[in-house]
Order: structure tokens, then C-alpha cells, then sequence
């Protein structure tokens, strides 16, 4: 029988994967998955610390920018709310919102601490500062659980 170059041949019936084939694969793939995987978790937690100092210097430019419209810091019961909406008894110096949308939470879910500036024993005032608590959301903490500060 005469057959042109270029006719297709019939498929056989052994034509396919072995299933022994595709479980070498798969055992490859997931070989792959194991050393690149913890790498690439390992720079999500990074990757949030920096969003937060990030978050952190954006709030505190926030407070200072509301700090030079009205010429005072926001106090402890006014936080930083103020950046968002104009506080109680306000003379028309509030020139917000100083931020857009609502109040962040940092990438922990957690609220941001503001403490407003103290007086100082010399009469000098403090610079306030913005806190997270980190991944465990309580003070103090090493590693993803260090405090992260505006100061």
C-alpha cells in the first residue's frame, strides 16, 4: 500500500501516559512546591511589616499635615479620627480629610494606636506617635511580633 507523506496515521491503542508517567510527574511538581513554597510565605510576613511602616509613616504625615492646619496635634479622645472627619467645636481650620477612604487597619487586622505628644519635664512637647502591635497585637514582641512605630 501506497501512503503520502504528509496522511495522518491512525492513532494506536497503547498512544497516552502511562499512569506511572503521570505519578513521576506529580511527584516532581510537588518536589517543586516544597522548596519554593515556604520561600515565597516566608516573604508574605516580611512583605507586611513593610506595608505597616509604610501605613505608619502615611498616618503620621496625616497628623502632621492636621497638626500645621489647625496648629495642635489631635488629643487622646479626638485620635485619629480626626484625620477623617472634622472634630467636635471645630473654628474652620480642619482642611480634611487628610487621608482618603476610612481608618486602615494594619495587614494584622488590627486597629493602629495613636498616642498624642506629651509635655515634657523641660516644657518641650513629644511628637505623637502611631503603633501597631505587629502579628501578635499586643506590645512588645520580636520578630513579626515587634511593635512597629512612627518614632
Amino acid at each position: 500500500m501506497l501512503r503520502l507523506k504528509n496522511t495522518p496515521q491512525k492513532p494506536s491503542k497503547e498512544a497516552g501516559y502511562s499512569l506511572l508517567e503521570i505519578l513521576v510527574v506529580l511527584a516532581i511538581i510537588a518536589a517543586l512546591a516544597a522548596v519554593v513554597a515556604p520561600r515565597l510565605f516566608g516573604n508574605v510576613d516580611k512583605a507586611k511589616q513593610t506595608a505597616t511602616q509604610a501605613q505608619v509613616k502615611s498616618l503620621r504625615l496625616a497628623l502632621d499635615t492636621y497638626a500645621l492646619d489647625t496648629g495642635r496635634y489631635p488629643n487622646a479622645q479626638e485620635g485619629m479620627a480626626v484625620l477623617f472627619t472634622p472634630p467636635a467645636g471645630d473654628n474652620g481650620s480642619w482642611a480634611g480629610p487628610y487621608m482618603e477612604g476610612t481608618m486602615p487597619l494594619d495587614p494584622w487586622d488590627n486597629a493602629y494606636i495613636y498616642q498624642p505628644p506629651l509635655m515634657t519635664d523641660n516644657g518641650r512637647q513629644t511628637v505623637p506617635l502611631v503603633i501597631s502591635y505587629g502579628a501578635d497585637g499586643a506590645p512588645g514582641g520580636v520578630g513579626l511580633n515587634a511593635d512597629i512605630s512612627s518614632s
